[in-house]
């Protein structure tokens, strides 16, 4: 169900990020590797990114397959950032809403996206929606389970938690509305990137005071990338990542295992090959 990927560090057009890696999420679309749940990411995607100067992040959201986009290959080729977060979808009902519930969400500084689906929805979540002001609600992009998972976490950022806080209370809010659902979340403020593997993959490639990536799935076969133990809530910037366990979420977070690589032994990624079938 859906795959997506934050990034901080040096200005990169968006297209060498999701689109010139040989697994990038421009592939993963059609061919993830490493998905449980759904083949197919072709309901909707979108990026968000940050311009220098400007901490309120630019978007581009659209209901079918970026494959299928060209408006998308020409922005991803020459628009450049040095934070984004960018999202395929694979819907879990089917519904009206359109380019409004792919991710990424937005408000103000804020990116969000949410990789799984809420099970039993929407029963399960009406307890929790009951606790949200009737603005929240009414102000919700679209109708899909994402967009209320968006509403839950935005009200503990306005209310003054720290990224990370906010993702984790609310995975473990929903979690017991909803048991099995999956929880995959991703968040950033163009400074910060938190995250949390609750149910399906998540991966990070760090070079300490460089870059950070989080993503769904790695875009390609460097060593370096770690994948993040299951019910695990991350914080990253461009200099640190921290993973703690969901279940200890009051515990001091641990530094992630050092993955710091120099740039040129990076991997050279390549432009997809094999176009999918419309």
């Amino acid at each position: 169900m859906c795959r997506h990927l934050a990034y901080l560090g040096p200005e990169e057009p968006l297209g060498r990020l999701l689109v010139d890696p040989a697994h990038g999420l421009y592939r993963q679309s059609w061919a993830p590797r490493r998905q449980r749940h759904g083949t197919v990411n072709a309901d909707g995607f979108g990026v968000g990114w940050y311009a220098e100067g400007d901490p309120v992040p630019g978007r581009y959201r659209r209901t079918g397959p970026i494959w299928g986009d060209r408006s998308f290959a020409d922005l991803s080729r020459v628009v450049r950032s040095g934070a984004l977060l960018a999202a395929v979808r694979d819907a879990t009902l089917a519904g009206a809403d359109g380019e409004a519930a792919a991710a990424p969400f937005a408000a103000g500084t804020w990116l969000f996206s949410h990789n799984g689906a809420i099970a039993g929805w929407p029963r399960s979540l009406a307890p929790l929606a009951r606790t949200l002001p009737a603005e929240d609600l009414l102000s919700m992009e679209a109708r899909c389970d994402s967009a209320l998972v968006w509403a839950l976490v935005l009200n503990r950022l306005r209310g003054g938690d720290e990224e990370g806080q906010a993702l984790a209370d609310t995975v473990l809010d929903v979690a017991a509305a909803a048991p099995g659902s999956r929880l995959n979340l991703l968040l950033t403020n163009g400074e910060v990137i938190a995250a949390t593997a609750w149910g399906d993959t998540l991966w990070y490639l760090t070079e300490p005071g460089r870059r950070t990536v989080v993503a769904s799935e790695p875009y390609d076969d460097d060593p370096h990338w770690r994948e993040v133990p299951d019910r695990t809530l991350l914080a990253a910037s461009r200099t640190d990542v921290l993973l703690t366990p969901l279940k200890d979420i009051d515990a001091p977070m641990a530094p992630a295992p050092d993955t710091s690589v120099p740039s040129a032994s990076v991997p050279s990624a390549s432009v997809p090959s094999k176009e999918p079938r419309t």
